[in-house]
């Protein structure tokens, strides 16, 4: 009992000093609190000052760019076929796929003994006519004559006819007489008669002999064409595609052999959404003259072409949007039908415009320019269009003033800031978007005008080793490569691709 006793009271004393411990420290905290807020001099605040980066607008003419994804396709292909059943004879030895043929070169031999052989039937048949002919002109020459003969006698019946009269109405004839004159002269007319009848029967047989001359000369005409189609010519230059057929088969009539395409004639396909076709089409609803340029990505360097704006789809398509644009190529070297390409299309100039990084307009349609005593004006502005990261701004409200490239939560309207500027250049002004890192204003000159660089012996031997071993570029495109490195200065963007893709 004694040891309970001491034990809850052990207890009730500790309970106790930590409650007294606890008082204490809640009575000093207090005190420090109260010490802190008011128990001391008062300490002045200051103004924060955020840092800002700021680019003069300067209005500049600028040509924006549209950026669409198409496919080349061909705007010359031949479609190869058999134009009449047969076995392959003879096979070019260019009768490849891939292989590059001329214009009239002999591709496909078939046998031609059955055509050779309806040939001589024709040629004979011919012959026969014509034999026809000659005999039915000449018995039409004889009948004539016969005719001519006929019409003489009966004249000379007519006339002995009539003396008989003229001497019985003298009384010196008799009437005996006169009646055999007037049966001559009835023979007569009889014969002459079918002398006309034999006359034309010999006109009508000059007609079919005509008529049989004609058909013997379509036959031959028939013959020889099917003797020529036993012989498949190529109809332009032009690459070969998806040959099928091989030396000894048995074709049939109209048969596909392949595809015969011209790699001058190529165009390229792309999908535009509605508000890019707008920009491209002028007052009239047409598509303007614009001009593009088409990229393909091989090996780590981009092969390009030129072309212009040729056509646009006649209907959208179902379950398709936008509008599909057709534009004509010009020396499209290195491409071929099915590639994806990028696209480029340059659309009209606009003049006047102010170029800004995409993350210095806000929400509101507003940027902040620097105003007096290093503090911020939200200024309303125009947005035309925007353009990769960049937007494109009419340059009447801010031209000349200085903006800041890159809005966050802290920065405002009345907010004081450290401007940092960007360093210019030797001799380019350094505060304009054309010279910004990257600005779109470039852009559209980018193309016409790469940035170069000199290569030395080492390095230059080195990307030409490379290019050399790669088996997946075409031979145009190797090439071309190999010609530009082969110059003194080489387009940097070049080098770049190709030193990623070497792994240095």
């Amino acid at each position: 009992m004694r040891f309970l006793t001491r034990s809850l009271g052990g207890l009730f004393l500790l309970a106790l000093t930590l409650g007294l411990l606890a008082l204490s420290g809640r009575v000093l905290t207090d005190a420090v609190q109260t010490r802190l807020e008011g128990g001391g001099p008062a300490m002045p605040a200051r103004e924060r000052v955020f840092t800002a980066n700021l680019m003069t607008a300067t209005p500049v003419d600028f040509a924006p760019v549209t950026l669409a994804f198409g496919e080349i396709r061909s705007s010359r292909t031949l479609e190869l076929r058999a134009p009449r059943g047969g076995e392959v004879l003879e096979l070019s030895p260019g009768f490849r796929d891939g292989a590059t043929v001329q214009a009239g070169e002999l591709l496909v031999r078939l046998d031609p003994s059955d055509a050779q052989a309806a040939l001589d039937l024709a040629e004979v048949d011919l012959a026969n006519a014509e034999a026809e002919t000659r005999d039915a002109a000449r018995a039409l020459t004889l009948a004539r004559d016969d005719l001519v003969a006929a019409e003489e006698q009966e004249t000379l019946r007519r006339q002995a006819l009539e003396r008989q009269r003229e001497i019985l109405v003298r009384g010196a004839g008799s009437e005996a007489t006169v009646e055999t004159a007037a049966l001559a002269l009835s023979s007569a007319r009889q014969s002459t008669l079918s002398r006309a009848s034999a006359l034309n029967a010999a006109e009508a047989r000059v007609d079919q002999s005509a008529t049989a001359l004609t058909r013997a000369q379509i036959a031959l005409s028939e013959t020889e064409r099917a003797l020529r189609e036993t012989r498949l010519h190529a109809a332009f230059d032009g690459v070969l595609s998806g040959v099928s057929v091989v030396q000894g088969r048995i074709l049939g009539a109209n048969e596909a052999l392949g595809q015969l395409i011209d790699p001058t004639a190529m165009e390229v396909a792309f999908r535009l959404s509605t508000t890019q076709f707008g920009r491209l089409i002028g007052a009239d609803g047409a598509l303007i003259d614009a001009e593009l340029s088409v990229g393909l990505d091989i090996a780590g360097t981009e092969i390009l072409a030129r072309g212009r704006l040729d056509r646009a789809g006649a209907a959208v398509g179902e379950g398709q949007t936008g509008r599909l644009v057709y534009a004509t190529l010009e020396a499209a070297g290195g491409f071929r039908p099915g590639d994806f390409v990028t696209v480029r299309v340059a659309e009209p100039l606009l003049d006047g415009v102010v170029i800004l990084p995409a993350t210095a307009l806000g929400q509101r349609g507003t940027v902040l320019a620097l105003g007096n005593e290093d503090r911020l004006e939200e200024l309303p502005v125009t947005l035309i269009r925007r353009q990769d990261d960049h937007v494109v701004i009419e340059a009447a409200a801010i031209a000349g003033r200085e903006i800041v490239t890159e809005r966050s939560p802290l920065l405002g309207a009345g907010i004081k800031v450290r401007p940092v500027r960007p360093e210019a250049a030797p001799g380019t002004p350094g505060d304009t978007a054309q010279d910004a890192p990257g600005a779109p204003a470039r852009m559209a000159a980018t193309d016409a005008a790469p940035a170069m660089m000199t290569l030395t012996e080492d390095r230059r031997a080195r990307l030409i080793a490379h290019v050399e071993g790669l088996s997946r570029i075409p031979p145009e495109a190797r090439a071309r490569i190999l010609a530009q490195l082969a110059e003194p200065e080489v387009p940097a963007r070049m080098i770049e691709r190709l030193e990623s893709r070497m792994g240095g």
